[in-house]
């Protein structure tokens, strides 16, 4: 069997694209919060896959929903009989509000995300990993871990600590055969680009394409990131053929953060 990835976040957007990158190299076990499209996702993707596909639902912002879905893991490794081998920690949220009206639940609720889940995932299930010799753990990041921007300090707070986290244990598992790396993409087009695309319309009342066309300027390529270009970065780095590359925060941006 092909090596087992679980992909956080896979039913829509980035988290989507990797679901297809990944799919003929991997035996795939995906997660999601709304158990219909999850389902549809699943059944889209058996055909294309190397080996099973599997969907667990998990609110991964729940901590005791967390230990749920990683005890549902465990027994369905045993029944696959195999580890997890390539983590993605995919699945995030964004909002947007000066820091006077960035309320503790805001604050919470982001590094929970976007910080905790990958943290108590990839401590449940790097173990595993080093058992095998072998593994991959992909945090998906954000230019916001690596720049400013205005409005974003939970969101650039909470991916920026799961830049530091990455590197940390990039170093701590060197020796394992285990690389962590994250990918930092830019404004790419998914749904949290739509809703700050909306927001924007609603501040300044210019028309959305006229606020999606501003959040493309960010890149001096002028253009939105596809998820599918991040996917395939993602990719990439789950593949041998990145053995040699730990401990990086790869921005995809279009030359925004150079």
């Amino acid at each position: 069997m092909r090596p087992l990835a679980l992909i956080t976040g896979a039913t829509r957007g980035i988290g989507r694209a990797i679901a297809h990158a990944l799919a003929p190299e991997h035996t795939l076990l995906l997660t999601g919060r709304d158990r219909g499209v999850l389902d549809a996702l699943v059944d889209e993707l058996r055909p294309l896959a190397h080996g099973p596909v599997n969907g667990l639902v998990c609110e991964l912002a729940d901590p005791s929903d967390r230990l749920r879905f990683l005890a549902e893991v465990d027994g369905l490794c045993d029944t696959l009989g195999a580890a997890v081998q390539v983590l993605v920690n995919n699945a995030g949220a964004a909002t947007s509000a000066p820091l006077a009206r960035t309320d503790d639940a805001a604050w919470a609720g982001q590094l929970e995300l976007n910080l905790g889940a990958p943290f108590a995932l990839t401590r449940a299930l790097v173990p595993g990993m080093v058992r095998a010799g072998w593994g991959r753990v992909i945090n998906l990041a954000s230019t916001a871990a690596l720049k400013g921007y205005a409005y974003t300090a939970a969101y650039s707070a909470s991916k920026a600590g799961l830049v530091g986290l990455t590197r940390a244990l990039a170093v701590e598992l060197a020796s394992k055969g285990v690389t962590v790396n994250a990918v930092c993409p830019g404004f790419t087009d998914t749904d949290i680009v739509a809703r700050a695309a909306e927001n924007i319309r609603a501040a300044t009342g210019r028309s959305v394409d006229e606020a999606r066309a501003s959040l493309a300027k960010f890149s001096p390529q002028n253009r939105l990131r596809s998820p599918e270009e991040v996917a395939a970065l993602v990719a990439y780095l789950a593949s041998r053929a990145a053995d040699g590359i730990t401990g990086q925060a790869l921005a995809i941006d279009g030359g925004e953060t150079a």
